[in-house]
């Protein structure tokens, strides 16, 4: 009856109508008690995070934090390729958001104001009303976002959300642990979701004020509990049990949170925080014994937080060529398994008087086996939505490997070769420019003579003889259109990039170092590269005393497609052919030329279809990260290479690939060879295609 009365009084509630005050003592201990073991588990991650080296190169500014906001209140990243996954993750996102404010309100208006100054209350009247209509939308965002989530995960059950068993590494955490936590997480959400709901309808059951309609939600339950005969009387009495659920459900959630996957919330906001600008830089070397990472400890302290950032959604995992390759490496099982590490050793317990406490060893948590298996690609770290950096990790590894002589021999033949001939064959430098020797034309020498284009044209477009061909033709369409180019001759070195990537620094500081002498001895306007590894050397890591790189630089498809553009070069007819087009890692991904080659292509009257993964999705050829000099692991299901020349293959109506890299010249027309796709399929440099249109027709080929 009193309850009756108070809400004929006003639009407004009691927080917590019928329970007794012993009941209302205890909630407030336990509360207390769950805020303990909170900030207790709080306390302990933020001593883990301690335990990391300071790193002042990749603090987040406040810029940088409020551009993380935006990516995570946006939800641009995690829409990305996944849409009804994205739009889940939104509704329960902005629905948890919004319940966890309303929390906040009610415990600002009931347990300060009202006891303090009665006076300043504000649930009530048209407050309370909007306040309820919010707060039930909230829960039904919440509720409607978890079911499909579940329905994902555990009906559905895409590859990438699978987290398998590992025998290759201890303390991995088991695919059951996995699959519990997940569950654990979700129900716990869920129930406290629909718990609340039935508490509020039980109550408006019981009370029956008109203007609860505004709590839409409860007022369906309420009229659901009147269908089922469910009285006033009885809504009462079931009032205090399904409210001590409903209490207990949202206590043991609150501690629970920082144990986790909830914990991503902030840690994944600071791990987009320290994402940097341009993704794909190479990180900076530690000062350490090794120069690398060899400890737990040697990781700074904002990468120890992003390893909590990860919520094992896959995306990396299935975009990992290295992975669909049947590789032993997963960049999501890296994450997973460092996390489970330095939850487990972090912080350091403390060491006898006089003695260190000894940091756990990387390589006791990721096999070496793991990081050469890695092909650069970047795509882990381009999917992420959380902007983990999982290459980073890889590469500062792999460091302090190659510091150690953990190496393949056959990778250290080659650096031998970089470090004594300048290329990674063994030839000679003065072989370096034979194959000008089959040109009409003489190739001007720009140490000698000044030049518009300075061609640095790389080991492989050089050395190779199954791309020699398309740098002669580079050449002859070049010198057709009167562009003004030269090459260093043997002064040009192997620009390093793969040697970076295998973890020898010190040789790519010093094929830089030669290489920038060389280009400081030339005049010219722009460089040019038909290497897009060479091309992101240039472009992003040499050094010219202002960090921007070796000048400007471009590849040849956006000297080709300008010179289309421009006039300067013009098709004698059209290609009017069905292609398709393989985009570069270190071309696209790394450094977002996507646009050009395609422009290029249709302007060569090429019609272009796209293979299921491109752009920024596309597959790795695989020869990254220095791959290309390393034996294929035994027992592997497909090499990247042959997974892309199937995808290509099975376009209807196509029969050419496309490629702009002379490595994936190479990687590819082997793989078309491995999987008996010739005569299906064939592998061409689009420079070829440039020459075969631009060229008068033989006369066989005239109609």
């Amino acid at each position: 009856m009193e309850a009756a009365m108070l809400y004929a009084a006003e639009e407004t509630r009691s927080y917590f109508y019928t329970l007794p005050l012993w009941l209302k003592v205890t909630f407030y201990v336990v509360a207390l008690g769950t805020l303990v073991v909170f900030f207790a588990a709080v306390r302990r991650k933020w001593l883990r995070y301690r335990s990391g080296r300071k790193d002042r190169a990749n603090r987040p500014s406040i810029r940088r934090f409020l551009g993380g906001a935006v990516s995570v209140f946006s939800h641009r990243r995690i829409m990305r390729d996944h849409p009804v996954a994205g739009l889940a993750h939104a509704a329960v996102f902005f629905g948890f958001a919004g319940l966890f404010v309303a929390t906040l309100v009610v415990l600002v208006d009931a347990d300060i104001l009202h006891p303090l100054l009665p006076e300043w209350t504000f649930m009530h009247g048209t407050f309370y009303l909007v306040f309820s209509w919010l707060a039930d939308l909230c829960g039904v965002l919440l509720i409607a976002g978890l079911a499909v989530l579940m329905f994902r995960r555990l009906v559905l059950r895409p590859p990438e959300l699978r987290v398998e068993d590992r025998d290759d590494v201890e303390g991995f955490p088991t695919g059951r642990m996995v699959r519990l936590d997940d569950l654990a997480f979700l129900l716990l959400l869920l129930a406290a979701g629909i718990g609340g709901f039935i508490v509020e309808g039980l109550r408006i059951h019981a009370t029956q004020p008109s203007f609860e309609g505004w709590s839409f939600t409860g007022w369906i339950v309420n009229g659901w509990l009147g269908d089922a005969g469910v009285s006033s009387a009885g809504a009462e009495t079931a009032y205090a049990y399904l409210w001590v659920f409903h209490a207990i459900t949202a206590l043991v959630f609150v501690a629970y949170l920082p144990f986790s996957k909830a914990w991503h919330m902030l840690a994944g906001w600071y791990s987009l925080a320290i994402r940097p600008e341009v993704v794909g830089g190479f990180p900076d070397a530690v000062d350490t014994v090794s120069g690398g990472y060899d400890h737990l400890t040697d990781l700074s302290r904002g990468e120890l937080a992003m390893l909590d950032a990860c919520i094992r959604c896959g995306r990396c995992h299935a975009a990992c060529p290295a992975t669909n390759a049947g590789f032993p490496l997963s960049p999501r099982d890296l994450i997973l398994s460092l996390r489970a590490g330095a939850a487990k050793s972090l912080p350091l317990p403390r060491a006898a008087p006089g003695t260190a406490a000894a940091a756990p060893v990387l390589t006791d948590m990721v096999p070496a086996e793991w990081l050469w298996a890695c092909t650069t690609c970047l795509a882990c770290d381009d999917i992420c939505p959380l902007g983990i950096q999982h290459l980073p990790l890889i590469l500062q590894m792999r460091r302090h490997l190659v510091a150690e002589g953990e190496i393949e021999a056959g990778v250290q033949d080659t650096l031998m070769n970089v470090m004594r001939y300048g290329n990674s064959f063994g030839t000679s430098p003065r072989a370096r420019a034979r194959w000008t020797s089959d040109l009409p034309f003489e190739v001007k020498d720009a140490r000698r003579e000044p030049v518009e284009y300075l061609w640095f044209v790389g080991d492989y477009a050089s050395f190779d003889p199954r791309t020699q061909e398309n740098t002669r033709r580079v050449a002859r369409v070049l010198h057709a259109a009167g562009v003004d180019f030269g090459i260093l001759y043997e002064a040009e070195q192997n620009a390093g990039t793969d040697v970076r990537r295998i973890g020898e620094e010190g040789l790519f500081e010093m094929q830089m170092e030669k290489n920038l002498e060389a280009l400081g001895g030339a005049t010219y306007r722009k460089i040019v590269t038909t290497d897009p590894h060479t091309y992101h050397a240039l472009r992003r890591e040499y050094a010219d005393g202002n960090g921007s790189g070796a000048r400007e630089v471009i590849h040849y498809t956006q000297l080709l497609v300008d010179l289309l553009d421009g006039g300067v070069i013009a098709p004698t007819r059209s290609l009017d052919a069905a292609v398709t087009y393989h985009d570069p890692c270190y071309l696209g991904r790394y450094n977002g030329v996507f646009d050009e080659p395609r422009r290029l292509l249709r302007g060569l009257g090429a019609r272009l279809v796209e293979m299921p993964r491109n752009r920024a999705g596309a597959l790795c050829c695989g020869a990254g990260g220095g791959r290309i000099w390393m034996e294929d692991t035994p027992g592997i299901v497909e090499r990247p290479a042959e997974s892309r020349v199937r995808e290509a293959a099975g376009l209807e109506g196509v029969g050419t690939l496309v490629v702009s890299c002379p490595k994936d010249l190479v990687m590819f027309q082997d793989a078309v060879k491995t999987t008996g796709l010739e005569g299906a399929l064939e592998v061409k440099d689009v420079i070829e295609l440039v020459e075969e249109v631009t060229r008068p027709m033989d006369r066989s080929e005239q109609p």
